[in-house]
């Protein structure tokens, strides 16, 4: 397993680390989906470029089965500060998928930002 594949086993990703990831996937060296947790309105403010998706945390249960569903996929979260996504890891967690997320959120992140 690389090193970059053993990021994506990990629970918490520095901003270094997503830099890292990103640029790897844009290399075609690795392939994830970066998801972020925050409403639509933060979003629009400012959002990690390379984004894939957003599932906003007040909608939660419409897309938690979901991405349950997608177990086999890679796939990294983020919020603001990582406090949504530390609760949203819990419960998935608990429904066995373990998901990576951006500790302290986009708040820390170093790299490009877009909105």
């Amino acid at each position: 397993m690389s090193s970059l594949e053993n990021l994506l086993k990990q629970n918490n990703l520095s901003s270094q680390d997503l830099q890292e990831l990103l640029k790897a996937r844009d290399e075609g060296k690795i392939s994830f989906k970066l998801i972020d947790i925050r409403e639509p309105f933060e979003y629009e403010e400012a959002h990690i470029v390379g984004t894939d998706e957003l599932l906003p945390t007040s909608r939660f249960q419409e897309w938690a089965n979901k991405l349950l569903e997608r177990k086999d996929e890679n796939m990294i979260i983020y919020c603001r500060t990582g406090n949504r996504t530390g609760q949203v890891q819990a419960i998935l967690r608990q429904n066995g998928l373990s998901l990576p997320h951006l500790t302290y959120g986009i708040m820390s992140y170093g790299g490009e930002i877009e909105g």
